[in-house]
């Protein structure tokens, strides 16, 4: 069977459907956003257990493989610490999370509340995956990696899977991209449809951190910038290895966002909607907002809105 083959997602949403949401769709005139005619599908992830789609790769790793007494350890932004720390805690498993300096307080706290033990290290990302690397040799726990893990894709392809039985017939789906582990699943799921011509996957990164597109032009995942408004989502030292040759294969284009634009997506879907995310969360939607994707009459197009782990919004009377 191959790797990230539909069968081998199929049973991996079997085996962590127990203990994830099935997110909602939100279906509306793109005219409600003065972008023409077409038709906006917006997958609403960020309602997921842990604040992000994260959640469905922690807990396929955490479900699928051998934990030791030692427990399991991932370095994180800060979404992917969540979702490992909410996935352990509902499992009975220890947990460390290493998260740089740059990790948002709302996600540094959820971490905490749900009692993992965390370890804040370093400027970046790559500085907080190689403390948790040495961890992991030293401890032997169990090293849940955001996006460079087979189980890890699998767990987040289930969201394509999800997708295309509530919106069977998407032309294009904009999918924000960190280090590929959502975007790697998504387009493994539907690598068929691709290949067909039946929809396009277009992959949305910020200016300060063009990962993907980098590793693009080079051939190969490559260092890239790593800053920017969505920096602790967005921003990984360089794409995964398991998801490159997918998105080769199975990716339309990337576009590049500005951090101005992330901030307007926001703004919009705030005013609009009522809808809260992060940064991170609203890149997708900042490529159509912004005209970096442009939409065709009659489109109908998915937005992944994929994490919500912010504390933008203070409510009071």
């Amino acid at each position: 069977m191959e790797e990230f083959s539909r069968e081998r997602i199929r049973v991996t949403e079997r085996l962590i459907r127990p203990y994830v949401r099935k997110t909602p769709v939100l279906e509306l005139p793109a005219s409600d956003f003065d972008l023409g005619s077409a038709r906006l599908f917006f997958k609403l992830e960020y309602v997921q257990h842990a604040g992000s789609f994260k959640a469905r790769g922690a807990f396929a790793n955490l479900l699928s493989r051998e934990v030791p007494e030692a427990g399991v350890a991932a370095a994180s932004g800060g979404n992917h610490g969540v979702a490992v720390a909410f996935a352990a805690h509902k499992l009975g498993l220890r947990a460390r999370i290493f998260v740089p300096t740059v990790a948002s307080p709302a996600k540094i706290a959820r971490i905490r509340a749900c009692g993992a033990e965390l370890v804040v290290t370093g400027d970046l990302y790559a500085d907080a995956l190689e403390a948790c690397q040495q961890w992991i040799r030293e401890s032997g726990a169990l090293s849940v990696h955001a996006y460079d893990q087979v189980e890890t894709l699998l767990g987040q392809g289930s969201v394509g899977l999800e997708l295309e039985e509530q919106v069977p017939e998407l032309d294009a789906l904009l999918v924000a991209v960190g280090g590929g582990g959502l975007i790697g699943g998504v387009a493994a799921w539907f690598a068929e449809r691709v290949q067909q011509g039946k929809i396009r996957i277009i992959g949305v990164e910020p200016n300060a951190a063009p990962t993907l597109t980098y590793a693009l032009r080079a051939g190969h995942p490559v260092d890239s910038p790593a800053g920017g408004i969505a920096a602790d989502s967005l921003a990984p030292k360089k794409v995964g290895e398991l998801m490159f040759p997918i998105a080769q294969r199975s990716l339309q284009e990337v576009v590049l966002v500005s951090d101005e634009e992330i901030v307007a997506a926001q703004q919009a879907l705030w005013d609009s909607l009522r809808i809260v995310t992060e940064p991170g969360g609203a890149a997708a939607f900042a490529a159509l907002l912004s005209g970096r994707y442009k939409c065709q009459p009659g489109e109908r197009i998915g937005v992944v809105l994929c994490g919500a782990n912010t504390e933008a919004v203070k409510f009071s009377r």
